[in-house]
């Protein structure tokens, strides 16, 4: 079940990354990460009033609320960073938070076995190797390698956080609604800061018609984000959490491959060969 649930949060993180990609580069970052979030915060919110999960309010959901304060800066860094681009290359970097729940577990006395231990040393080389060599080059290169660091470790420690902010289902729909509600009470304050600063929250002239075109999309960075939440959630309750965050930060291969089929972003032979070993890795740590 930790596999099957850790590599469904892969896809579905890797899904909403390249969504969140593509939408950056037609309006501002912090605007789909707000948007987005807000149309999760509408669908959370009646699930959590349908399943009475606003019974299990307790003290866990501070860590929901820590996840929810460092969420929105990860994502805007990392939006940042894939429409700097290309896709292929920064997604995968931004796996490299992986080391914080992985550490998170190791502290809490889990003990992966030998076999688990090589597929989690062989998965990491295979996710940075599909970074690509390009960690040199023009500014704007540096530049999205630094936004995509800044958003890994942030990504990991809402991993590390969010598989700490309940014990139950419904406790976890209630989790997530708190992480969210956090998530664009921050981000809201952070456009609000930036629209006084005189820069707009979306495009001049046909922004509010575009923001309309683009809802779907936005609703569905936003859900896909929230679920996969969920799924790595499920997973590290079900199993080692080292397992877990690892078989999730399998996303940017998934980001990868659709930037591949819709973008046609060609991959480098070492970023090919990098994603070949992630995926080896995820059948180690599966069979063991």
């Amino acid at each position: 079940m930790t596999a099957l649930f850790a590599l469904a949060t892969a896809v579905l993180w890797g899904l909403a990354d390249f969504g969140g990609g593509l939408l950056t580069r037609r309006i501002p970052a912090l605007t789909v990460v707000v948007v987005s979030q807000v149309v999760a915060v509408l669908v959370l919110g009646t699930i959590v009033i349908a399943t009475g999960a606003w019974r299990e309010t307790g003290p866990q959901l501070w860590f929901a609320v820590g996840a929810g304060l460092v969420g929105p800066a990860a994502m805007l860094a990392f939006y940042k960073a894939l429409a700097l681009g290309p896709m292929g290359v920064v997604s995968p970097l931004g796996s490299i938070g992986v080391v914080v729940p992985v550490g998170a577990g190791l502290a809490l006395g889990e003990r992966p076995g030998a076999g688990q231990v090589a597929g989690i040393a062989v998965a990491l080389v295979g996710i940075v190797l599909a970074g690509g060599p390009e960690l040199r080059g023009a500014p704007v290169q540096r530049q999205a390698v630094v936004l995509t660091l800044l958003a890994a470790f942030g990504f990991g420690a809402v991993m590390a956080l969010i598989a700490q902010a309940s014990t139950t289902l419904t406790g976890l729909f209630l989790a997530l609604f708190v992480q969210r509600v956090t998530n664009v009470a921050v981000g809201g304050a952070a456009l609000w800061a930036q629209v006084r600063r005189g820069t707009p929250a979306l495009p001049e002239g046909t922004g509010a018609r575009l923001l309309w075109s683009l809802l779907p999309a936005l609703a569905f960075v936003g859900l896909a984000d929230v679920a996969a939440n969920g799924t790595y959630s499920v997973a590290a309750q079900n199993g080692p959490v080292t397992v877990a965050a690892v078989l999730s930060s399998l996303y940017p291969v998934v980001t990868a491959f659709a930037a591949f089929a819709v973008l046609r972003e060609r991959l480098r032979g070492i970023q090919a060969a990098g994603a070949g070993l992630a995926l080896a890795g995820t059948v180690l740590l599966a069979a063991g």
